[in-house]
């Protein structure tokens, strides 16, 4: 039992690092950040729908990818830390914003509510060590 579960979890790794190396560089990108795919087209859902909420999530999924890749690395762990968290973290607080405009759960939204204050904090600290840095 044991040996067939170990053959079949190599296969199902070897199938996925083979589908990841036959596939173009920018979907390889999406593939390996879970929950970030953007292979597909702008408003369209998986299913085919299109909604309000889908597409906003998609804009703030975008957003963040485009900024997190402008900043360039500079060998400094510091600053290259921050300089890429700080569009992370705003793309938090603009999901957060999505689901507090269009989610209906109480739990969520509560949550959404968090997110976006612990995220503007953190942000608010990344920029001033960012200025005292640049003194």
């Amino acid at each position: 039992m044991r040996n067939r579960l170990a053959c079949r979890l190599a296969l199902i790794g070897a199938s996925i690092v083979w589908g990841l190396s036959a596939m173009p560089a920018g979907a390889q990108q999406a593939a390996s950040m879970p929950g970030m795919d953007m292979s597909h087209a702008a408003g369209t859902t998986p299913g085919g729908s299109s909604d309000a909420s889908s597409q906003a999530f998609k804009e703030a999924d975008q957003k963040m990818m485009q900024n997190m890749n402008s900043p360039s690395y500079t060998g400094d762990a510091d600053k290259d830390f921050v300089s890429h968290m700080i569009p992370h973290h705003q793309g938090a607080i603009d999901m957060a914003q999505v689901e507090l405009k269009y989610g209906k759960d109480p739990i969520l939204r509560r949550l959404a509510h968090q997110i976006i204050k612990a995220q503007q904090d953190e942000i608010k600290l990344m920029k001033r060590w960012q200025e005292k840095r640049a003194q």
